[in-house]
């Protein structure tokens, strides 16, 4: 069975950049829809962006749309989130996941919360 597991994380200012990693274990990328998504304290866990297999579907919530974007290396099995002009609203511990839907935003929007990796905490504080 495949394990993912996150890096990235940190404390930042508002407007500053980190770029998370979710290293994957085994060659499932090809065959799965991947996701990012994160929990904050006393929030509902949020779906902040998929992509499918072939990437050819992308999907952004809309409050990190032209701030974030996801990428993979498929020869190193590592998906990546690269997450621009940073804000407070973004705190939270981040972690990726793995679906057997072919559809991103149906991942994003309505994960069963199984398959995922422990996350890395992301904190935007001035």
């Amino acid at each position: 069975q495949a394990t993912l597991v996150e890096s990235g994380g940190g404390l930042v200012q508002p407007g500053e950049s980190l770029r998370l990693a979710c290293t994957v274990s085994g060659d499932v990328l090809n065959y799965y829809t991947v996701g990012w998504f994160r929990q904050a304290p006393g929030k509902e866990r949020e779906g902040v962006s998929c992509m499918d297999a072939s990437e050819r579907e992308i999907y952004y919530r809309e409050s990190v749309k032209g701030r974030f974007t996801i990428s993979r290396d498929r020869a190193a099995n590592v998906v990546y989130l690269q997450m621009d002009s940073l804000k407070p609203e973004d705190t939270g511990l981040y972690f990726c996941a793995l679906e057997g839907t072919p559809f991103a935003q149906r991942m994003c929007t309505s994960y069963k919360g199984n398959f995922r990796g422990q996350g890395t905490q992301v904190t935007v504080a001035s």
